[in-house]
C-alpha cells in the first residue's frame, strides 16, 4: 500500500522519531539522588520522577514522630525530583525555545510539541 505522505515528509518524520527515541533513552537513564538534611533518608528517582530507591537509616526509629518522618521523606523525594527535572531540561533544551524554564514547561509534551511546530513552519 502506498503511503499518503510524500517521501521527504516520511524522511523528516523518521529523523524526528529517531531524535525523540534517543531523547527518551537518555531520559530513561537519568538517576537523581537526594538526601535529607540529617542524612538519614536517601531517595533516587528516574527521569520521569518515578521512585527508584528509598533508603532509611535505622536511626530514624529513635524518634517516634511519624508525621516528621513522612515530611522528611516527602521533602527529600521532591528534592530528588527537582534534580531529575534539571537533568531532563538539559537533555530537551534543543527541542525548546531559548526562554523555556522548568516551571513553564511540561517536560512530557512541550519538547515534542515545540519541535513539531518548528518543523511544520
Amino acid at each position: 500500500m502506498e503511503s499518503p505522505f510524500p517521501l521527504d515528509m516520511r524522511a523528516e518524520y523518521g529523523r524526528m522519531a529517531d531524535d525523540i527515541r534517543s531523547t527518551q533513552g537518555r531520559m530513561a537513564r537519568i538517576r537523581a539522588t537526594a538526601e535529607s538534611d540529617d542524612g538519614l533518608i536517601g531517595v533516587t528517582v528516574g527521569g520521569a520522577g518515578e521512585l527508584i530507591e528509598l533508603w532509611l537509616d535505622p536511626r530514624i526509629y529513635r524518634s517516634p514522630d511519624s508525621a516528621a518522618l513522612a515530611k522528611d521523606i516527602t521533602e527529600t523525594f521532591h528534592r530528588a525530583v527537582e534534580r531529575s527535572q534539571e537533568e531532563v531540561m538539559e537533555i530537551v533544551a534543543g527541542f525548546l525555545p531559548a526562554d523555556a524554564t522548568r516551571e513553564t514547561t511540561d517536560l512530557r509534551f512541550d519538547p515534542l510539541l515545540h519541535e513539531l511546530d518548528r518543523r511544520v513552519r
